[in-house]
């Protein structure tokens, strides 16, 4: 991994890190290293769970119809298949 050295920081911004850091009950360095990946992250970026939530919401499923899925859903597992 890269090293990264920002000189002439001010106090203040230290200070607020460090704050920051502390509510996220992180160390200084993870919590600037966080700051750095979400900043550069693109931001166009979307998650598998955000998409499947945002699908289940337009659809209009309860969390009742997705217990109701889960209890129906076959448990038994698959056999697999035979090429013989």
């Amino acid at each position: 991994m890269a090293t990264l050295t920002v000189r002439n920081l001010p106090d203040e911004v230290h200070r607020a890190l460090r704050v920051r850091a502390a509510q996220h009950g992180r160390s200084t360095e993870a919590e600037i290293r966080e700051i750095l990946t979400l900043a550069v992250r693109p931001a166009g970026q979307l998650r598998l769970g955000d998409a499947l939530a945002a699908m289940s919401r337009e659809l209009g499923l309860s969390n009742e119809d997705v217990e109701a899925l889960q209890q129906t859903r076959e448990r038994a597992p698959a056999q697999p298949m035979s090429f013989e």
